[in-house]
């Protein structure tokens, strides 16, 4: 029976994942349930408080510039601090700003203060993604970063809708929802979070897997070609936010045929991502990304034929699928290419080139569509897809095996030098205060939270 069916599915799909990573996998979904500020930031500045356009845009990009600084701060906080201070840190510091945000009404101080709400909310990225990886088993990896993916894309589908209605009574009722809502979030890391940062014991003279600094990382050139193709393609999706409303006001469609076609990404994704997650789950990550690549190039190049909201979002629907397959995919790789001590500052470099996006991708859509038109911005997301496709072909070969649990190690001095199998570093590391994540849970799942 169908039913049947589904609650197998279910099962199959939160079976195995330890407890913590649920706990971890519930706060990700209450802080997006609460992010109403990203929503209707733009018009509670412009209506609410009669600020000009350009002056909104400012505010913007400097929150993205916030993110953009503490997006290696934060990795570097995991590391060295820990997953669990850092979340306390990252959360705590977001709820008050955001709640200050709230009330501040001076222009200089907004701006200000929404730099540092982009600072703090961005700080806990690379800790959770981090922590996510010291807890699960990397065979399960790709799965518990798609669930995450999928609860923080049903958390902002929820709150984007909410946020419309808290806005029409009260938009500092909604700052304020936003900053209890993080402050929960702090409070489920304090109490139900062990730390997961993996600690040292005593190597022998001249082993390798000495300390991982940001030298490290910027040296490792694979890894930073990685971050560089992760750059690209973020460029492509954040076109869905940036270029595809304005090319779409330009052509004479309305916010609402807008908002009608982009829906659709939200829609599938919340849909979608668990069962496509179950069919990539196994497969080579090279042929995933260089197949996302081009979903995601062409996807937006096939919006220069668009010509009614139906084939808008027809295009949605092809660069969603890219998303789906990109996402999960792309984070496990950043595990697989990190060693053990220095995720944190591995995923902080990786966060920090979707950051980068964010920012860069306004001016950019902006300058294509004003001097060459529309089509030209989707013809340049066409080979950029490309060029990122033919970029992950080329870098991911003889990727550390994640079925065998390989794990990269560092020398004394910096720099990555290969990888050595679970077995080897499991004598080298420990992870304090979360149970074998290579044990399966009795009771393993959702109902894991009771």
């Amino acid at each position: 029976m169908p039913s049947v069916a589904l609650r197998r599915a279910v099962r199959e799909t939160v079976a195995g994942l330890p407890r913590e990573f649920w706990w971890l996998w519930t706060s990700t979904l209450v802080n997006r349930l609460g992010a109403f500020v990203a929503t209707f930031m733009a018009l509670y500045l412009t209506l609410d408080r009669g600020y000009s356009a350009s002056y909104a845009g400012l505010v913007a990009s400097l929150h993205g510039l916030g993110g953009v600084v503490s997006s290696l701060a934060g990795g570097v906080m995991a590391d060295r601090l820990g997953r669990r201070p850092t979340l306390l840190v990252a959360q705590g510091s977001t709820a008050a700003a955001v709640a200050l945000l709230g009330f501040v009404q001076d222009p200089v101080a907004i701006a200000a203060v929404a730099f540092l709400v982009g600072m703090a909310s961005n700080a806990s990225r690379p800790a959770v993604q981090a922590m996510m990886a010291d807890i699960v088993r990397p065979q399960d990896r790709v799965r518990a970063f798609s669930l995450n993916y999928w609860a923080i894309n049903l958390g902002f589908a929820v709150s984007s809708m909410a946020a419309g209605f808290i806005a029409e009574v009260s938009y500092r009722a909604g700052f304020l929802i936003e900053a209890g809502m993080t402050a929960v979030c702090a409070v489920l890391v304090f109490v139900k979070l062990p730390e997961s940062r993996p600690e040292r014991i005593a190597r022998s003279a001249g082993a390798p897997g000495g300390e991982v600094s940001l030298r490290t990382v910027v040296r490792d050139r694979r890894y930073m070609a990685v971050v560089g193709l992760s750059f690209l393609v973020a460029l492509i999706f954040q076109q869905g936010s940036v270029g595809l409303p304005v090319a779409m006001g330009e052509a004479g469609f309305s916010p609402a045929d807008y908002g009608t076609a982009i829906a659709v990404n939200g829609v599938l994704i919340v849909v979608l991502q668990i069962p496509v997650t179950r069919f990539i789950e196994h497969r080579d990550p090279r042929s995933l990304l260089t197949v996302s690549s081009l979903l995601a190039g062409y996807g937006f190049g096939l919006t220069a034929f668009a010509g009614s909201v139906g084939v808008f979002a027809l295009t949605v629907c092809v660069w969603t699928l890219a998303e789906i397959v990109n996402a999960p995919t792309q984070t496990g790789l950043v595990v697989r290419l990190s060693p053990v001590h220095g995720r944190g500052r591995y995923q902080g470099m990786y966060t920090m080139s979707w950051s980068a996006a964010a920012l860069i991708a306004p001016l950019l859509s902006g300058v294509v569509i004003d001097r060459f038109g529309a089509r030209w911005l989707w013809g340049v997301c066409a080979v950029v897809g490309t060029a990122a496709a033919f970029g992950y072909g080329v870098l991911m070969r003889k990727l550390p095996d994640e079925r065998t649990g390989e794990e990269r190690v560092v020398e004394e001095g910096g720099g990555v030098v290969g990888e050595r199998a679970t077995e080897d570093r499991a004598a080298e590391e420990r992870v304090p205060g979360v149970k074998d994540a290579g044990a399966v849970e009795a009771g393993g799942g959702a109902e894991a939270l009771a």
